[in-house]
């Protein structure tokens, strides 16, 4: 192994389990899971720390806040922290929050004993769980409508969980449509600008390196220059990153979809909402006695979403889910 991870806790691996163990990890972003252990980024080197399963007592995603200092300059950026040996922290930044989420999936499904929210967040859930508890003991007896919906719509969703990757696709290709359709031009300007000066600090770089000899100066404008021009590139319109790109990579998750769903009788939803979040969303819309059919519960779950928006303060569980499905309902302008 050419860069051997490096320990952060006190529990380590030896090198022959360590090699086997990140050489088949499931990469996410730039952090990966293993069976041993869990493989963490540096600011420049994915997977360069590890720490084993048993040395972590916490690991949850936030999103940077603030102003000043490392938090300031990363402000908005979502956020992986895990704590281990008891108090000890390490944070990895992600430039995709859905690959926080899923490794926190993966994570939770391998070691469900290792808790994937924050403290405080785990005691909200817990006074949220005792309300709804208390909530459902005092909800009068669905009427047997009630339960028949919310059986047809169990269906739906176990029938959706045969094909995960369709409604995966159907969600990650809505939000790279929103993301992309919302970036301004001014944005594709600026990284078009920021591209040209990295080309040019590049070439500078190189031809005084050749005709002027090594220096640290003239490495380092290289190195910058190089971290500049890839970033501002990955910005800018390309064959895959383009408008007609994006659109036709929607067009064809909710054509898979379609053709999939005609397969099931009467499938409650259109194919541009089919996803389980959606339907478990409409079951509890009936379960609450806020709708009496299919068709109402999806009115429900649209209104729920336009209420919705960056001021209101949510669970982490409840941001995840309203972050995966409500891109589908703005694309669609919830019709």
């Amino acid at each position: 192994m050419i860069f051997k991870p490096r320990p952060l806790s006190r529990t380590m691996l030896d090198d022959a389990s360590l090699v086997r163990d990140k050489q088949h990890c499931r990469r996410i972003g730039p952090c990966g899971v293993g069976r041993r252990a869990l493989y963490l980024n540096s600011y420049f080197i994915d997977r360069h720390y590890y720490v084993p399963f048993s040395a972590i007592t916490r690991a949850f995603k936030f999103i940077e806040e603030g102003t000043g200092g490392v938090r300031g300059v990363l402000a908005g950026r979502a956020c992986l922290l895990v704590e281990y040996d008891n108090g000890l922290q390490q944070v990895c930044c992600f430039k995709y929050e859905d690959q926080i989420d899923e490794l926190l999936r993966v994570l939770h499904k391998m070691h469900p004993e290792i808790p994937c929210v924050s403290e405080e967040e785990e005691a909200e859930l817990e006074v949220e769980y005792e309300r709804r508890r208390a909530e459902e003991r005092r909800r009068p007896p669905l009427s047997m409508r009630a339960e028949r919906e919310i059986e047809e719509l169990e269906n739906a969703i176990a029938y959706l969980e045969r094909k995960p990757e369709l409604y995966k696709r159907l969600s990650r290709a809505a939000k790279r449509r929103r993301n992309y359709q919302s970036r301004s031009a001014g944005y594709r300007w600026a990284a078009a600008a920021i591209m040209v000066l990295g080309a040019a600090a590049l070439i500078y770089g190189v031809v005084s390196l050749v005709c002027r000899g090594f220096s640290g100066g003239y490495l380092l404008l290289c190195l910058l220059a190089a971290v500049f021009l890839f970033g501002g590139w990955r910005l800018l319109p390309t064959a895959r990153n383009n408008n007609a790109a994006v659109l036709r990579g929607d067009k064809q998750a909710r054509v898979q979809m379609q053709n999939y769903i005609d397969r099931f009788p009467a499938f409650p939803l259109p194919a541009r909402y089919a996803h389980p979040i959606v339907l478990r969303r409409m079951q509890q819309a009936i379960a609450e006695g806020h709708a009496l059919n299919v068709m109402e519960a999806l009115e429900v779950v649209k209104a729920d979403l336009q209420t919705m928006n960056a001021d209101m303060q949510v669970s982490q569980e409840e941001y995840a889910e309203i972050s995966t499905i409500k891109p589908l309902f703005l694309n669609a302008d919830y019709k």
